[in-house]
């Protein structure tokens, strides 16, 4: 009797902290459309989330390109299939691989980042400063950064894309002997605008929660040092998650579309 209570307090317990993440995802959500809003804090949160990761958001697509090519190519030659390598090193990138990896970096990289940020204002003493001050914490702090974020992680899919399907058509012509044209060609050829879109649709998603979870476990941070420490660890952990999590969903829904 003793593991099914445990099991059911764990139950209980992750539906309530669901239930927190949802009624602060959606107050800091639309919480920007009652002014003021923070113009300065939003476009700074912009180019450190959007610019400041093209970098390892564009070593990642590439590489990863570039070895999807070399497998996919080793296992066509089984079927004799090997010039279907454009088709589906495209498809793969675009509806899966380009907006997964992209947000795992940023998750990895923002997440962890609004997390310790606000964390450590949280201990500090400073969101209770801003209140003090009738400045509210979440339309200076959690919607600037949410907003960014879902803004900013779709372009960077897009970049993720085109770079990630430029390192397999590296790999193809520079290595496999491919014709360069005809590799353009097949993939123009092969995809469609839902490919695009619906990489687009999980972007925005992934860049929404990514927000949600750093602002979130920053937010709710105590304990100090050690406290903010595990508020950003936890946020990494929880936007991987979840990020994989709609991403299972949003393909189950989208196949169809």
């Amino acid at each position: 009797m003793n593991v099914f209570a445990a099991t059911g307090r764990m139950a209980l317990a992750s539906m309530r902290e669901t239930g927190r993440i949802a009624q602060f995802a959606g107050h800091g959500g639309t919480i920007w459309i009652m002014g003021p809003f923070y113009w300065r804090a939003f476009f700074g949160s912009l180019w450190r989330i959007g610019f400041s990761s093209l970098p390892v958001v564009g070593l990642t697509a590439i590489f990863t390109g570039a070895a999807l090519a070399l497998n996919i190519y080793d296992g066509s030659l089984r079927f004799n299939a090997e010039t279907f390598l454009p088709q589906i090193l495209g498809v793969s990138i675009v509806r899966e691989l380009g907006p997964v990896l992209a947000a795992l970096m940023v998750a990895g990289r923002c997440a962890s980042a609004m997390a310790a940020e606000i964390g450590t204002m949280r201990v500090t003493g400073q969101i209770d400063a801003m209140s003090t001050l009738a400045v509210e914490p979440f339309k200076y702090l959690i919607a600037p950064r949410i907003l960014a974020t879902t803004i900013a992680l779709p372009l960077l899919v897009l970049v993720a894309n085109i770079i990630g399907v430029y390192g397999g058509y590296l790999v193809a012509v520079y290595s496999l002997d491919f014709s360069g044209p005809v590799f353009v060609r097949n993939i123009s050829e092969f995809l469609e605008n839902r490919d695009v879109i619906s990489s687009l649709i999980k972007a925005t998603v992934f860049g929404f929660l990514i927000a949600v979870m750093g602002c979130y476990y920053g937010y709710h941070s105590r304990g100090g040092a050690q406290g903010v420490g595990n508020a950003a660890r936890t946020a990494v952990v929880a936007s991987a998650v979840a990020i994989l999590a709609s991403n299972y969903l949003m393909t189950s829904l989208l196949v169809e579309f």
